[in-house]
C-alpha cells in the first residue's frame, strides 16, 4: 500500500515524498508534510498549498478522502482499493509481501569457532542473521547465507589438548593437571571415545598428535553446531573454512601492495592510513598469522565472488575490528562501502528472577541447546529477534514458558489459532467466504484490514533498516487488534459473516507469513495445555 501511494505522489510531485502513518487513525491511513517542503519554493503558506493539493485528488480512485489539516495532507484509502488488495493477497498467499529486488548479497553470520557447542551469545547473532536472511529472500534479493569456520590458530590446538586431558582423566583415570586455558564440557566425552575408536588409546597421551586430534575433532564439533542450528530452523548455503584459505596467501599479500609492511620481524597492515587508530599485526615474529590474516584472505575471496553487497554480523566485542578489515578491503582494491558490519550484543538470562546457572554440559557458558530444550526454538527465536541486535538483552525464561497473554509468542500463536477455530465453526464454504467483498466494513473492521495489509511495508522496512525487531512488534500489535476485534464484534450467524471471516483470513495470512519470516511455524490450533 505504501509503495503504491509513494509511487503516485512521486509521479505527481517529481520527487520522493515522506509518507507517515497518523497516530490518530481518524485522520486517515497516511499523511505527508510535503506542503511544508514546497512552501519555500512556491513562496506560499503550507496550508494554502495543502488545500490546493488536496483538491487535486478528487477524482483519484485510490483514495476515498484527501484532506488538508494545518498544512499536512491526510489520505484515506478507498474501499475499492483495500478490498481488491486484500482479495488479491488471499488469492496469492505465496506472493504476498514479496518483491523482486535485484541486488546480490553475501551474508556472513554466526562463525563461531568449531571448538564447542553454540552458547546464547552465538544464538542471538544466529537468529538475527537468519531473520535478516529470510526477510531479504522474501523481498527477492539474491542472498547467500555463509558460515566462516575459524578452524586455524591456537583455539584449534587447544581443542586437541582439551580432548586429551578429558580422556586421560575420565577414560584412563589418570591424575591430570589442567592449564589455565582449556575447553571443558560434556561434549568432549563422545569426541574422546570416538577418537579412541579411530586412532587408538595412544591418541590421548601423545602430545605430538594434538594437532592431528584437533583437526579431526573440529569436524565433529561442527556437526554439533549444525545440529543446534537446525534445531532452531537455521541453515547455511555455504561454509568457508579458514584452513583452506592460506594456499592463496602469497597472491593476496601481493594484491595488498603498500598496505603490508615488515617491522621487527612482524608483518603489519598499514590500516592507520585508512582510518584505523593504529597499524595492526598480520603475522607474528614466530610466523604465526593473526586472526586478521585469515580475514584478509577471506574478504578478498568474498569480493572476488562478485556480490553487490557484503554483510557481516559480528559480536559486539568486535567493534574495534571493523576499521582494520575495511582497511584491508581498500588495500585489496575494493570499495569498503560495500562491506556492512552489524553488531550483536550479548544476552543476560534470568530464571524466575534469578541469574540462570551456567551449563554443566558446557562448563562455563549457557548453551543455546539448553535454552531451546527449556522454552522451545520458537520462543528463543522470538526473544532474540524482538530487540535491536546492538542493544543489551535480558529476559526471564519463566516468562516465555507461560501459556497466557503475557507471553508474546503464545499471544500471537493464539491469535492465529483463534482465527482457524472461528472459521471452522462457520457453515460457510471456503468459496463462499472468498467470494465475499471486503467493502462496507465498519471503522474497527476497516482498521483491522489496513493493519493486516501493512505487512509488506513492515517486511521491507525491517530489512532496509536492519531492525528485524520491527516484525515481532508488528505481529504483537496485529494479534492485539485481532483479539480486541474478536471480543468486540459478533461474527458467526451475522449478515456480514462471510466478509468478516474473509477479513480474519487476511489477518491470519499476515500472522502466518510474518511468523514464517521469523523461522516460526504458525499454529492452527492450541493444545489443551496451551489454551
Amino acid at each position: 500500500m505504501k509503495q503504491r501511494v509513494s509511487a503516485l505522489l512521486r509521479e505527481k510531485f517529481g520527487r520522493e515524498v515522506i509518507l507517515e502513518k497518523p497516530r490518530d487513525r481518524s485522520f486517515g491511513h497516511f499523511a505527508t508534510p510535503i506542503a511544508f517542503a514546497l512552501a519555500k519554493e512556491l513562496k506560499q503558506s503550507p496550508m494554502k498549498i495543502a488545500d490546493e493539493i488536496a483538491s487535486s485528488f478528487e477524482d483519484n480512485n485510490i483514495f476515498s478522502r484527501v484532506e488538508s489539516v494545518k498544512g499536512y495532507l491526510n489520505f484515506r484509502l478507498s474501499e475499492n482499493f483495500l478490498s481488491e488488495y486484500g482479495s488479491w493477497a488471499l488469492e496469492n498467499p505465496q506472493t504476498f509481501a514479496k518483491q523482486e529486488k535485484k541486488e546480490k548479497i553475501l551474508l556472513e553470520f554466526v562463525s563461531a569457532n568449531p571448538t564447542g557447542p553454540l552458547h546464547i551469545g552465538h544464538a542471538r547473532g544466529a537468529v538475527y542473521g537468519d531473520t535478516l536472511f529470510r526477510l531479504a529472500r522474501h523481498l527477492g534479493y539474491d542472498i547467500t547465507a555463509e558460515y566462516y569456520v575459524n578452524d586455524a590458530g591456537n583455539q584449534i590446538d587447544l581443542l586437541g589438548l582439551s580432548i586429551q586431558l578429558y580422556g586421560r582423566e575420565n577414560i584412563l583415570h589418570e591424575s591430570v593437571k589442567y592449564p589455565e586455558s582449556y575447553y571443558r564440557g560434556e561434549y568432549l566425552a563422545p569426541l574422546a571415545h570416538e577418537a579412541i575408536k579411530k586412532f587408538g588409546l595412544e591418541i590421548l597421551s601423545d602430545e605430538s598428535r594434538q594437532k592431528e586430534l584437533a583437526l579431526w575433532a573440529k569436524d565433529g564439533v561442527m556437526e554439533i553446531i549444525k545440529k543446534d542450528l537446525a534445531n532452531t530452523n537455521i541453515f547455511f548455503d555455504t561454509f568457508v573454512y579458514e584452513s583452506t584459505l592460506y594456499d592463496d596467501w602469497d597472491r593476496v599479500m601481493a594484491k595488498m601492495g603498500d598496505g603490508i609492511y615488515k617491522k621487527d620481524d612482524k608483518l603489519f597492515i598499514a590500516s592507520s592510513l585508512k582510518g584505523d587508530d593504529d597499524d595492526r599485526v598480520v603475522v607474528r615474529e614466530d610466523a604465526r598469522p593473526t586472526y586478521l590474516a585469515g580475514d584478509i584472505v577471506y574478504h578478498n575471496q568474498k569480493f572476488e565472488r562478485g556480490y553487490d553487497h557484503y554483510i557481516n554480523i559480528w559480536g559486539a566485542d568486535h567493534h574495534g575490528y571493523i576499521a582494520r578489515v575495511k582497511a584491508s578491503v581498500e588495500f585489496l582494491g575494493y570499495d569498503s562501502a560495500k562491506l556492512e558490519v552489524l553488531l550483536s550484543q550479548m544476552v543476560s538470562l534470568l530464571k524466575d528472577g534469578e541469574p540462570y546457572k551456567m551449563s554443566k554440559r558446557a562448563g562455563n557458558v549457557i548453551l543455546m541447546s539448553d535454552i531451546v530444550e527449556e522454552i522451545g526454538s520458537d520462543a528463543l527465536r522470538f526473544i532474540f529477534a524482538s530487540k535491536k541486535s546492538d542493544t543489551a538483552l535480558e529476559f526471564d525464561l519463566a516468562e516465555f514458558k507461560k501459556q497466557d497473554s503475557s507471553n508474546p509468542i503464545f499471544y500471537i500463536q493464539y491469535a492465529h489459532a483463534r482465527i482457524k477455530t472461528i472459521i471452522a465453526k462457520s457453515d460457510l464454504s471456503h468459496d463462499e467466504i472468498m467470494s465475499a467483498t471486503l467493502k462496507n466494513l465498519d471503522e474497527s473492521a476497516d482498521m483491522l484490514m489496513f493493519d493486516a495489509l501493512l505487512l509488506p511495508e513492515i517486511v521491507e522496512d525491517a530489512f532496509i533498516s536492519r531492525q528485524v525487531q520491527k516484525l515481532p512488534e508488528y505481529l504483537k500489535s496485529l494479534a492485539a487488534s485481532l483479539h480486541k476485534f474478536y471480543y468486540d464484534c459478533r461474527i458467526i450467524g451475522t449478515a456480514d459473516e462471510a466478509k468478516l471471516l474473509k477479513l480474519l483470513m487476511l489477518v491470519g495470512l499476515s500472522l502466518k507469513t510474518g511468523l514464517a519470516l521469523m523461522g516460526i511455524e504458525a499454529k492452527d490450533y492450541m493444545s489443551k495445555e496451551e489454551e
